[in-house]
């Protein structure tokens, strides 16, 4: 098992030469089969005497286990930040892979359920449901709170951690939303408000013997879609790599503190790309993200938006289709029925640093870091392995 100090491996050693010898990148396609951030709970909560071996062992032997997410920290940030994060640097592990669409209702759903997007079926951070397209994160619709009339266990039915219930920290505004019912039902919600609580009660629950601790921290996230990849990034990297060298010194000796992210980032900054009109001509709505855009075409217009796609926006993004995504495996091998239907007919997923705007798709601020796509830089993530 690699340190995270060394080059990574296989596809990624792969991609970064492809990349340092000019060459067009394919888009990258998860092994949902293997070192994929869809197995990592499987593994932890199973156990199994043949533990894969991007795994490390102290995870596999410990008695105790705090899964720690890092929202938003991808392995290509943190190895051009080595500097700053010497507590994660100094941990065992390596790369593995994220899911598509590269982003956080997905990646946390999979994670949390075992499962690959085409089978638990939050295909997006926006999904077509019924005609509408439903803001996960904030589980919303044009109409306003979706809660009621698109129940959170009726868009994503597994049960999470493979049935077990056990104690998940997180923010505790994130306690009573949609998405924390679709994709943590019946865990034992512990919220916090300041990160020091938050190791403060992984600590206690540990000492009251849990097993299994799941902890999340949104900062560096948040962080990089306001302020970009410069140097308030590097701050709430560093902030980050103290919270968690305040887990490691505060959990019982022995436990197993694994620390794994959803995705990683890219700087889009003001390289927003307005979709051409030839190509709105044929669009009835849109779902996705900026740099995972469904495109639902007009009836009878599929073909001529998968043409216009390209002619428009192929330098840009990869144009691929409801049936290439499924075929090809993107979002894992069997994708239900359900699934599907929330796909839209054409996606942009882009493959340089730009995003691809839908006036509906808006917050309270500019995006500047975004992810979603198919590249090295938002798909591979780290999972690293310290003991407290």
């Amino acid at each position: 098992m690699q340190t995270v100090g060394r080059m990574p491996t296989g596809m990624v050693a792969v991609e970064q030469e492809r990349m340092a010898v000019g060459e067009d990148a394919a888009p990258l396609v998860p092994d949902y089969g293997g070192a994929c951030l869809a197995n990592v709970v499987p593994a932890l909560l199973e156990r199994p005497d043949d533990a894969p071996e991007w795994l490390p062992r102290d995870a596999v032997e410990a008695d105790q286990v705090v899964l720690m997410v890092l929202d938003g920290l991808g392995w290509e940030q943190l190895q051009q930040r080595r500097h700053i994060a010497p507590t994660l640097c100094s941990m065992t592990g390596g790369p593995i892979a994220s899911v598509l669409p590269t982003t956080t209702a997905t990646a946390l759903t999979s994670l949390s359920t075992g499962l690959a997007p085409g089978e638990h079926g939050v295909v997006g951070y926006r999904i077509h449901v019924h005609g509408e397209v439903l803001n996960v994160l904030r589980w919303t619709t044009a109409a306003g709170d979706a809660r009621q009339t698109i129940p959170p266990l009726k868009i994503q039915t597994h049960l999470p951690f493979l049935g077990q219930r056990p104690p998940v920290v997180t923010r505790a505004e994130f306690a009573r939303t949609g998405f924390t019912v679709a994709h943590l039902d019946g865990v034992r919600f512990t919220g916090y408000r300041m990160p020091s609580s938050m190791v403060t009660d992984v600590a206690r629950l540990l000492r009251s013997s849990e097993p299994f601790v799941y902890a999340y921290y949104e900062g560096i996230d948040k962080v990089s879609h306001e302020y970009g990849l410069g140097e308030h990034y590097d701050a709430e990297l560093a902030a980050a790599d103290r919270l968690v060298a305040d887990v490691l010194g505060s959990v019982p000796s022995g436990t197993a503190v694994v620390v794994v992210s959803d995705h990683g980032q890219v700087e889009v900054g003001a390289r927003v790309v307005p979709l051409a009109s030839e190509v709105m001509a044929h669009v009835s709505l849109q779902s996705g993200e900026g740099r995972f855009r469904w495109l639902h075409a007009r009836p009878g217009h599929a073909s001529l938006l998968v043409d216009a796609a390209v002619a428009c926006h192929g330098s840009d993004a990869w144009v691929v289709t409801r049936d290439d995504v499924i075929e090809q495996g993107w979002f894992g091998p069997n994708v239900s029925a359900e699934a599907a239907a929330r796909l839209g007919d054409v996606a942009l997923v882009a493959r340089t640093d730009v995003a691809f705007i839908e006036p509906t798709d808006s917050g309270p601020f500019d995006l500047i870091g975004r992810h979603g796509s198919a590249t090295a830089a938002e798909l591979w993530v780290p999972l690293l392995v310290g003991v407290g």
